[in-house]
């Protein structure tokens, strides 16, 4: 499978795009995370690319995390790359992809821990619990009947890839904010 925004040129520019505009350090991990919340780009591709940006100098280590660990941002190099080069990634997508980083982080930086866990029911059935918590204070807490363990699974694991969206989406749908599900035309697609 490729990557869907394109070529290795693109992954790079989509990377510096997104690290220029969060405008601060990151270490691998979290610039990691944001990239792969977007399910634009495979993970290979951007361990490769993210390899390739440093070795290329658009990227450096600048700090290190409490973990010991570097933390990245994009040089004045990079910079001048990433606003001289074209790509044919839309700049939907680009927009798209720096408002869920930042979301991502914030929730991050804020320390909101998420958990999830799958019980069987006598049933046959399975309960899915979800839980946002910060600092002790539940934020969010979801429990579901479920009909499978795979559907279980699934919805278990995109809960822990996006948090943030659920907690947001969550709070759209209750206090009835539902432009923020549908757009102007009235359907999620635009149809």
């Amino acid at each position: 499978m490729a990557t869907r925004i394109g070529g290795p040129a693109n992954v790079k520019i989509f990377v510096l795009y997104l690290m220029m505009n969060i405008n601060y350090p990151l270490d691998f991990v979290s610039v990691n995370d944001i990239v792969m919340r977007t399910d634009y780009v495979l993970y290979l591709d951007f361990a490769e690319a993210f390899n390739e940006l440093i070795e290329q100098e658009l990227i450096r280590a600048e700090t290190v995390n409490a973990d010991g660990d570097p933390e990245y941002a994009v040089t004045p190099r990079g910079r001048l790359v990433a606003e001289q080069l074209h790509s044919d990634i839309l700049q939907r997508l680009l927009d798209e992809a720096l408002t869920g980083a930042l979301r991502y982080l914030d929730f991050k930086k804020r320390g909101v821990i998420a958990s999830a866990r799958i019980e069987r029911r006598a049933d046959g059935q399975y309960d899915l619990f979800c839980e946002l918590t910060e600092k002790k204070v539940v934020l969010l807490s979801i429990r579901m009947a479920l009909d499978s363990m795979d559907r279980a699974v699934r919805m278990r694991d995109e809960f822990m890839s996006k948090p943030d969206t659920v907690y947001r989406s969550e709070m759209a749908l209750l206090s009835g904010n539902l432009n923020y599900l549908f757009n102007a035309k009235g359907g999620p697609d635009g149809t």
